[in-house]
């Protein structure tokens, strides 16, 4: 399993604070190395090319895998990688998990695509079911890039930069039918090695990739404990890679603690591990609620 060169843990700076909150986004350069870089793409692609010899991809060649780690535990060393994971403790804090991710390849394609709607915030029924307007970030989400979007048209990651604090984006009556783009609309780019953090609540899709570069990405979202995972990861615990996981990565990936509703809700900071890993360096800033004890 990869193992990352642990630099001293940060918070996220006032001004990616600022940025964040403005944009519902931000993007940095260069947080994986070459060899994580190298590392990283190798697995997702042995694994690609796996399902692929087993018939398990999309008509188009594509691959969307939910779960990862279950599946390519050698991603292990994304979820809690220093210079991308403190984002997320200092928007969420310390009893968190992670509840929905996945990793995407997605090859080029031949054949002009209707332009559909895939315009969506994360979260699925809580964006239904949840009243205020707007509706609270409840989640944050990482995306590391193992392949060179830093053109348009590579299947970039697209947002309506700004859209996190509004409920609702006007569309098409269905998914089914083809609608143009909403206004403003922009194409993330950037290298192999950068990541995009983003509030679950921003408006975005996907865009068609037409390049010859091989769209590779992975992708965590990170939630408080009180909220069900979606990711299947019961198993995890029961196979040989689970002792090489840190304390932390078993609280992240919901291997950790006595499955009792108070522990989730956060009830026994001391015996959190994210929580002691915080309080030991020092960052447990009183100024931010989801840090308070």
């Amino acid at each position: 399993m990869t193992q990352v060169e642990a630099p001293a843990w940060t918070p996220m700076t006032a001004e990616e604070r600022e940025a964040f909150d403005r944009d519902g986004y931000i993007v940095v350069p260069s947080v994986l190395s070459e060899s994580e870089i190298e590392a990283g793409r190798a697995a997702i692609l042995g694994y690609y090319e796996k399902q692929k010899s087993e018939g398990k991809l999309s008509a188009t060649g594509a691959l969307h895998q939910l779960s990862p780690i279950a599946h390519v535990p050698e991603l292990a060393f994304l979820i809690d990688h220093p210079k991308a994971f403190k984002y997320i403790w200092s928007l969420l804090g310390w009893n968190l998990h992670i509840y929905h991710s996945h990793i995407d390849v997605h090859p080029k394609l031949h054949e002009q695509q209707k332009e559909w709607w895939h315009w969506h915030q994360d979260g699925g029924r809580q964006n239904r079911e949840i009243e205020t307007d707007p509706r609270p970030m409840l989640s944050v989400k990482l995306a590391y890039w193992f392949s060179d979007v830093s053109e348009t048209g590579r299947g970039n990651f697209t947002v309506l930069p700004g859209s996190h604090k509004t409920n609702w984006l006007p569309g098409p009556p269905s998914r089914g039918v083809p609608w143009p783009q909403p206004e403003g609309a922009t194409q993330i780019t950037a290298n192999a090695g950068d990541l995009v953090v983003f509030d679950r609540r921003i408006w975005h899709a996907r865009s068609d990739n037409y390049s010859d570069i091989t769209r590779v990405g992975a992708f965590f979202g990170y939630t408080p404990r009180w909220i069900a995972m979606r990711d299947e990861n019961a198993d995890l615990p029961n196979r040989p890679e689970w002792a090489g996981l840190n304390e932390v990565q078993k609280q992240l990936l919901g291997g950790f603690g006595n499955g009792d509703g108070d522990h989730q809700w956060g009830h026994y900071p001391e015996t959190t591990p994210l929580y002691g890993a915080l309080k030991e360096r020092g960052l447990l800033d009183s100024s931010i609620p989801a840090l308070i004890p």
